[in-house]
């Protein structure tokens, strides 16, 4: 996985998580899912990058924003709101 792609920690079941998947979709970025286990003490991989187990949890450079779907989409709108760019995902599974 690129470390410089924007990465969003999340689970399938996740409603939130849908909201800030159909917001990138919407604006056409790219981004990797990393799909987190369960149950919250086995997201260790979540953990280290953002202190925290709660998602959804946006990656983007040195930019982490955890557990916030609203403060997500509000950033995702301010930075990239009028920007195109290639659209997709790859998906991953935390190996926690």
């Amino acid at each position: 996985m690129s470390e410089s792609m924007m990465r969003v920690y999340q689970a399938e079941w996740c409603p939130y998580c849908r909201r800030v998947q159909a917001k990138l979709t919407e604006l056409g970025i790219a981004y990797v899912a990393v799909n987190v286990p369960h149950e919250k003490a086995l997201r260790e991989d979540l953990f280290k990058v953002s202190g925290q187990r709660g998602i959804p949890t946006l990656v983007d450079g040195d930019v982490v924003i955890a557990d916030d779907d609203d403060a997500i989409i509000a950033y995702l709108e301010g930075w990239y709101g009028k920007v195109p760019m290639t659209t997709g995902y790859a998906s991953v599974r935390s190996g926690n």
